[in-house]
């Protein structure tokens, strides 16, 4: 697919990003965080950024909701959410943040407050995208959310604070929360990293179940290239702020032309061939037969 140009944007294109440039103040100095790329993301299609910690890729995510710090961050390119463009007015960014795009935050704990119930939290947010209002209409779609992501009997979930949920449930609530606008757009950002293995697989599931249902376009932040492969169509490798390696999943996963990219394929952990033959018992001195005597 190519890129729209500025007077005319394809009707499934939800996220158009050329020549993004973040620079960042610094003690330091000025720092040039990322440096031009350019990527797109098409109703229904998971877009993966992928790279170590540092490279510049959350901040990028960061840049395109327009969620840095202004007086820390200077934002420079071209950036349009389902046809607007939320670089040149902030009033533009407004419209589409928290309605047709949504955030899955890295970390629950510190996303959601430790002092207000599940239900508060949730009710906020369905209620911020006004996709209800009263008190009790509020909470029937909180109950209906809680469903979708699979939270077992959720009207008791929403009485409950975070502390009380594991990890990988409160990883559900977030996307709950992030559902409750009905977004055409999910930034997600490293939303499996805190989360042990198994507990990772429901989520990702969850996320591509979600999309399926619902055609929502997907930005994935991660550093595990295990992950990208299993929900990307398209991954970019960044490294120092640019995109040093962009395609397929297929082509990237099988062919990496990259130096950079073959290391991240060979970090991620592989299990060797199943060897059923029974080791043999080790040999102790009691074991040895005796010297013949001549």
């Amino acid at each position: 697919m190519s890129l729209a140009t500025d007077d005319t944007v394809e009707p499934d294109l939800l996220l158009e990003v050329r020549d993004l440039q973040i620079e960042l103040m610094t003690t330091n100095g000025i720092v040039r965080a990322v440096d031009g790329v350019s990527f797109h993301i098409a109703r229904g299609e998971t877009v993966t950024i992928i790279g170590e910690s540092g490279s510049g890729k959350s901040t990028t995510a960061m840049g395109v909701l327009q969620l840095l710090p202004a007086d820390l961050a200077v934002v420079s390119g071209h950036v349009r959410i389902t046809g607007l463009d939320v670089l040149s007015s902030a009033s533009a960014v407004r419209k589409v943040r928290g309605r047709a795009v949504a955030l899955i935050p890295q970390d629950p704990m510190t996303a959601l407050s430790p002092v207000r119930s599940i239900g508060s939290q949730l009710g906020e947010a369905i209620r911020i995208a006004g996709a209800a209002s009263g008190r009790a209409a509020v909470t029937a779609r909180a109950v209906r959310l809680l469903e979708q992501v699979h939270i077992p009997d959720p009207a008791a979930q929403l009485r409950k604070f975070p502390h009380q949920l594991s990890g990988g449930m409160l990883q559900r609530v977030l996307i709950a929360i992030a559902l409750a606008c009905e977004p055409q757009l999910i930034v997600a950002d490293e939303p499996t990293s805190a989360l042990d293995v198994t507990v990772q697989a429901g989520i990702l599931d969850l996320l591509l179940e979600l999309q399926e249902q619902r055609g929502i376009g997907l930005l994935m932040i991660t550093h595990d290239l295990g992950v990208a492969r299993l929900v990307s169509d398209r991954i970019h490798v960044m490294k120092a702020g640019v995109f040093v390696e962009s395609g397929d999943v297929r082509q990237i996963v099988a062919h990496p032309a990259e130096p950079y990219t073959q290391g991240l394929l060979a970090a991620v952990p592989t299990l060797g061939a199943w060897d059923e033959t029974p080791t043999p018992p080790a040999t102790t001195s009691t074991d040895r037969p005796e010297a013949t005597r001549v």
